[in-house]
């Protein structure tokens, strides 16, 4: 069974956000929540590697690059969102969300399962902005009609 480009590369981009955030639990920088914003170069590595694949095996509409690239960061966002709610249970559940929220985003006292749904729809945001900014920075190598008439 063949793995697609697409899955392959949205678990390289769970890896590599999973291992940044244990390296930044474990150094103990992960009360510093200006440090979470790189989790997004992961995001456009995965992304963009679908869209080098992609190229390199003659596909050149732009619909269908722009799908498959949103799709890579879409399972990517998608893994680590389960990862960061199995790594909640294991470091204590909802005290170890408490410890989270108040670094972040979040007042009060979310569950983990509030948390990491707001930071599903926050990864959901940022997976369409990656694909964005990477269809346009990939605009002149692709097909498409905008210079026909």
């Amino acid at each position: 069974m063949k793995i697609s480009k697409e899955f392959l590369n949205g678990f390289l981009i769970f890896i590599g956000i999973g291992l940044y955030f244990l390296l930044m639990e474990f150094a103990g920088l992960s009360n510093l929540f200006y440090l979470r914003f790189f989790n997004i170069l992961f995001v456009f590595y995965g992304a963009d590697r679908t869209l080098k694949s992609n190229f390199a095996e003659g596909k050149l509409l732009i619909s269908e690059n722009a799908i498959s690239a949103l799709f890579t960061a879409l399972i990517g966002v998608f893994l680590s969102i389960v990862g960061l709610i199995a790594y909640s249970y294991l470091q204590g559940g909802d005290e170890f969300v408490q410890r989270l929220s108040k670094t972040l985003l979040f007042g009060g006292n979310p569950s983990i399962m509030t948390y990491s749904i707001s930071l599903l729809f926050e990864g959901i945001v940022s997976a369409v902005i990656v694909t964005f900014i990477l269809m346009l920075s990939w605009d002149n190598r692709y097909v498409s009609n905008k210079n026909h008439n």
